[in-house]
């Protein structure tokens, strides 16, 4: 095994990973140092939320730690409120206590077990393979492991192309809505703000900002203006598990008959949100098979169909939204932004190009960039991913999905070959995995990757 091993993240993926090692009885004492990036371990970005309108979507059932007990977070639930059930959608802010909680159980448990735990509040800067481990530098200090994982989750996120800098100086256009939701107080003016994206975060945003701006008026810019689907309001099984379908599309790894098939099923099921339902135990697997062409293809043109899909709303949150079409207080169009400059007035100029052709300019006090996760290790800022980059210690997605990795975790070098000692779970894995940001996916490689820590045979093969 692998003796000391480094964690570098503070959200759930890493957590989750801690947890798993610190839960186990080994041969030999483990040491881990887990570099968090701050005081508080667990929550990360996307539980770190203290609003109690920001929901899971996913039902509290399935939202387990650990693939052993998947059920976990529901008992912990109902142990506050009895009248919780498995099908509800729990706030995330409830999961990050859960998270929390479960951790600092995991540390003080650690020490029956033999376990030695570091927990350093600093985010790890650079990364260096040396002869006997890794060299973890953080700060003007440095610490070697015997191993380390990145369980850093998703990138900072950039301003998308042609944001001038005199926009994002302003502070009225916001990269990164997280901080400012936190920060964002009562204003009863009658804002205008543009929210650029229609995922589940720009949801978000529109549900906290709605509230605390009551007389603000919401656009929002997509290149298709369309919501997340929602959720049905009871659970439904799978259809089917996938099994033919799969079955199918395994034969033929081409991204439009692989479409065609899905429509031929959705239409023959009772709902389409069962056929895919039954198409996540397989969609890793499923995205192993597709040659990287059809991967590109998937990137550019059905992307965004398959995250509205699988990504849905809880039912109460779908109406929420929908309340607010209707009161007129929310607008959705179709578009792509084009270019964001702050006026002589102090207003936000944007410039977006029309379905149909031509541009349409409009004036903004906020404009709130909501597109997604950033796994773009080849062009991020962030300190530890571009020096892994620059200095060949890993080697970017091709397609900009996190990095190059073995589907196990292992992360390739420079020359792609993979490293022993040196692997990643949660949305760096994308490229490899696709699926690899949810929950039930977190947990299931936090066991494989402390299977794989804790093996002999690997610790062997990292010292040749």
């Amino acid at each position: 095994m692998f003796q000391k091993v480094a964690i570098i993240g503070g959200g759930a993926a890493a957590a989750t990973l801690a947890s798993e090692l610190l839960e186990r009885r080994t041969r030999q004492p483990l040491h881990l140092d887990w570099y968090t990036g701050g005081p508080v371990a667990g929550r990360g970005v996307a539980y770190g939320t203290p609003s109690q309108r920001h929901l899971l979507n996913v039902r509290a059932a399935s939202m387990g730690m650990f693939v052993s007990k998947p059920g976990g977070f529901l008992e912990y639930a109902q142990s506050l409120d009895p009248t919780v059930k498995g099908s509800d959608f729990l706030p995330r802010r409830m999961y990050g206590d859960f998270l929390q909680s479960r951790v600092q159980q995991a540390v003080k448990n650690a020490g029956s077990f033999g376990h030695d735990v570091n927990i350093v509040p600093f985010a790890a800067e650079s990364i260096i393979p040396s002869d006997d481990g890794i060299v973890i530098g953080y700060g003007d200090e440095s610490s070697r492991a015997d191993a380390a994982v990145l369980a850093i989750g998703s990138l900072p996120p950039r301003p998308l192309p042609g944001v001038e800098d005199a926009a994002i100086a302003s502070g009225r256009y916001v990269t990164d809505p997280w901080p400012f939701l936190a920060s964002a107080e009562l204003d009863e003016r009658p804002l205008r703000v543009l929210v650029i994206g229609l995922g589940l975060t720009a949801v978000d945003v529109l549900l906290e900002l709605s509230t605390r701006w009551p007389n603000a008026h919401f656009d929002a810019l997509s290149r298709h203006g369309k919501l997340p689907e929602p959720h049905l309001a009871a659970a439904s099984a799978p259809h089917d598990d996938g099994g033919e379908l799969i079955e199918s599309m395994r034969d033929d790894p081409n991204l439009r008959v692989w479409m065609r098939r899905l429509r031929d099923a959705t239409e023959l099921a009772e709902d389409w949100r069962t056929v895919v339902d039954g198409m996540r135990p397989h969609t890793q697997s499923l995205w192993r098979d597709l040659p990287m062409r059809e991967r590109s293809r998937f990137l550019r043109h059905a992307r965004w169909a398959w995250e509205r899909a699988r990504h849905r709303m809880p039912p109460q949150v779908a109406a929420q939204v929908a309340a607010l079409e209707a009161e007129g207080r929310f607008t959705r169009s179709r578009g792509r932004m084009r270019s964001v400059r702050l006026s002589l007035e102090g207003s936000l100029e944007v410039v977006h190009a029309l379905p149909g052709g031509g541009d349409s300019t409009d004036a903004y006090d906020v404009v709130i960039q909501t597109v997604g996760l950033n796994t773009d290790t080849q062009r991020t800022e962030h300190p530890l991913v571009r020096q892994m980059v620059i200095d060949g210690i890993a080697t970017p997605d091709p397609l900009g999905m996190g990095f190059a990795a073995v589907p196990d975790g292992h992360l390739l070098d420079g020359n792609g070959r993979p490293r022993a000692n040196l692997f990643a779970i949660g949305s760096l894995l994308r490229g490899a995995l696709w699926e690899s940001t949810a929950m039930p996916e977190i947990r299931k490689q936090a066991q494989g990757v402390a299977d794989m820590l804790l093996a002999e045979e690997n610790a062997r093969a990292a010292a040749r």
